[in-house]
């Protein structure tokens, strides 16, 4: 039970310790982490599910049915693709879930959920005007 635990843990981690912010064009309104982004050389895939549960791979919108494909297609060019999975907070958890899942299912390891960095007591204040 105990080697479950710790894997569940580590799982844990690497999702919340998630990659740089990405600027994208769409925008979503992500949840918040107090976590460091993990580093990385190569452009990954960006997979965006916004309010209205819509998904976005990278600038194009696409069918839950048709993301998988797609996915094992660029997969097969680049065995090592990572893809971020960006979920508006107000996202029903089993959507995200089941993009999730289908990435998965395209063999695609790699896959991390990016949220946003909360803001600090200096930045709010610049946000006011001070």
């Amino acid at each position: 039970m105990t080697p479950f635990v710790d894997v569940m843990l580590v799982l844990l981690i690497v999702f919340m310790v998630t990659a740089p912010l990405l600027t994208t064009g769409v925008s979503v309104d992500l949840p918040q982490a107090r976590s460091a982004p993990l580093p990385g050389q190569d452009e990954p895939l960006t997979v965006t599910i916004k309010a209205d549960s819509t998904i976005w791979l990278q600038e194009s919108a696409i069918a839950l049915d048709e993301l998988g494909p797609r996915l094992a297609a660029v997969k097969a060019r680049n065995p090592e693709l990572r893809v971020f999975v960006r979920g508006d907070k107000n996202v029903d958890y089993g959507r995200v879930m089941a993009v999730v899942s289908t990435i998965n299912q395209a063999g695609i390891g790699k896959v991390a959920l990016v949220t946003e960095a909360p803001r600090t007591t200096a930045e709010l204040g610049r946000g006011q005007g001070r």
